[in-house]
Parts: structure tokens; C-alpha cells; sequence
């Protein structure tokens, strides 16, 4: 009986152990591989973004479909422009003398590849992609107008939520990290770059993952 009891124990310190172990290790794994999968994701965003400027600089909007975005990466082409100040005579009717006027001439150099220019590895492809190995699933992508301070203007946004780039791991501290609100941490319960309702092209990953605005 007494070698029982000490099997038991030995038993019930060795589960505690277990849990002690594991409520330290646990977080410490968690962390490693979201900042892995993060890191790959913030990549893809990157270049989503990139994608999304170029085509806004050709077209003058952003766009929703990825297949059309990719398709006009491969495709599309910069306009070379430069810019000179020059300078002319009008007569002023009302003086009756002419008067010199200051304007700006704007000469077309020729034209640029997007991709050559952007994309010459060809990521572009696959951005759209979450680049995670076991995830099945895309960035989600939305582009449109807002009204701001009575003007039109363009913007996009890209983003994944964190249930399906952590989808694998402890829920518990999933949970924990979809409500972050810290200067060194991905905030909210998205991985996203752009906004819906900002005019902006910045990510909210902390620069620990690299550039986040352009």
C-alpha cells in the first residue's frame, strides 16, 4: 500500500510539473510562432500595398478584385514624366502692356513596367496568399471612396484576422492576443495595412516587423 501511495504521488508531481511547465513554455511557444507567422504575413501585406500605390498612381483608384490587381501588375505601365518651370508673355488688355507669367511644362519621358519596376522576383503572384504552410485561405481585400473634409478620395485595406494565422494554437492565449493594445504588439483582433475609414496606406504591425507606412 505504500508503494502505492508513492506511485501516486509520484504520479499527481509529476502532472503538476507538467502544468507548471507548461504554463511557462506555453506563451514562450505561442509567442515564437506568431512572430514567425506574423513576420511572413507582413510581407505579403507589404507588397499588397506596393501593388495597391502603383496601381492608384496609374489608374487614380485602388482595386478590390485580386485577380485584377495581379493581372494589371503584370501588365501595367508607368508614365516617365518631368517637370520644368518655364515662362511666357500675356497682354494684359486692361494695362494695355505684356506681362510676363510664371508656368510649369510637363514633358513624357516614355514608359516604365510596373512589374520590372516593383516586382521583378515575381511575389507579386502569390500575395494575395496567406503564406502560412497549412492555411488555406487569402488576405481579404476591400477598396473604395470615403468623403473626407468634402473630397473624394480613394482608399484600400488588406488584412487577415489572427483566428486563421493562429488558428492551431492555445486558444486561451489566442484570446489574449486578439485583445492587445500595445505600442510593441499587432492591436485589434487583424493583421491589416490601409483602412476603410482612414486615408491611409500604414499597417498596425510595430516595426519590429518592418516598415509599416509608405
Amino acid at each position: 500500500m505504500k508503494i502505492v501511495i508513492q506511485l501516486v504521488l509520484w504520479v499527481i508531481i509529476g502532472f503538476l510539473g507538467y502544468l507548471v511547465y507548461n504554463s511557462i513554455n506555453g506563451p514562450v511557444e505561442f509567442n515564437k510562432i506568431k512572430q514567425a507567422r506574423y513576420a511572413k504575413a507582413v510581407e505579403n501585406l507589404r507588397d499588397i500595398r506596393t501593388a495597391q500605390i502603383a496601381h492608384r498612381t496609374v489608374t487614380g483608384k485602388f482595386e478590390e478584385d485580386p485577380v485584377k490587381l495581379v493581372a494589371f501588375i503584370d501588365t501595367a505601365k508607368f508614365t516617365l514624366t518631368q517637370r520644368r518651370d518655364s515662362s511666357f508673355i500675356r497682354f494684359n488688355k486692361v494695362l494695355k502692356i505684356d506681362e510676363p507669367r510664371d508656368t510649369v511644362i510637363v514633358d513624357t519621358l516614355g514608359h516604365a513596367s510596373v512589374k520590372d519596376s516593383l516586382f521583378k522576383k515575381g511575389n507579386h503572384k502569390n500575395m494575395i496568399k496567406i503564406p502560412i504552410e497549412g492555411i488555406d485561405a487569402n488576405f481579404e481585400l476591400k477598396a473604395g471612396y470615403i468623403n473626407k473634409n468634402d473630397l473624394r478620395v480613394a482608399v484600400f485595406e488588406a488584412k487577415v484576422a489572427k483566428d486563421v494565422l493562429l488558428h492551431d494554437l492555445d486558444k486561451d492565449l489566442l484570446a489574449q492576443e486578439k485583445e492587445v493594445q500595445s505600442v510593441d504588439g499587432v492591436n485589434g483582433p487583424y493583421l491589416s495595412v490601409g483602412s476603410m475609414t482612414e486615408v491611409m496606406t500604414s499597417g498596425n504591425w510595430p516595426r519590429t516587423y518592418g516598415t509599416n507606412d509608405q
